[in-house]
């Protein structure tokens, strides 16, 4: 399938990040603003490692994991705005997170995130995940931009 110019498929996340199964938690990016924003989801399934024991006969998609999610859809922005020749993003902060709404298998979690500043290496973001329209999470963070040794 072409690739229209404000979406990024499986093929190129795996280009731009780091992150490997079973951690990679962005499936495609469906829109972007290089500098500004991201639109992006991760397609909840009965088969994510979590499941296993969060919980058991109940199985709830881990915060921590949207959180997680969210930064990488921030991390995709980052690498396609500076490039991403020797560099990491790594979390440097997490402000006002607030969940709304479990997320479980079967769900298509939606995230939106925008940046709120860049400053020397530090980016702020603010962004939302959401299933159906319905917010399930949302925070400030802050994402921080490394050279690899």
């Amino acid at each position: 399938m072409a690739n229209s110019l404000n979406t990024i498929e499986i093929q190129e996340i795996l280009e731009l990040l780091p992150h490997r199964y079973p951690f990679l938690l962005v499936d495609r990016v469906t829109d972007y603003v290089l500098g500004e924003s991201v639109k992006a989801y991760k397609n909840i399934t009965i088969n994510e490692p979590c499941f296993t024991g969060h919980f058991p006969g109940q199985p709830i998609f881990p915060g921590v994991l949207i959180l997680e999610a969210m930064a990488q859809a921030a991390g995709v922005l980052g690498f396609k705005t500076m490039g991403n020749n020797d560099k990491l993003y790594l979390y440097a902060g997490i402000d006002n997170a607030r969940f709304k709404r479990p997320v479980v298998p079967g769900d298509k979690l939606e995230f939106d995130v925008a940046l709120v500043k860049e400053r020397r290496g530090i980016w702020k973001f603010k962004g939302t995940a959401s299933v159906d329209g319905d917010i399930a999470c949302c925070a400030e963070f802050m994402c921080a931009m490394r050279e690899i040794a």
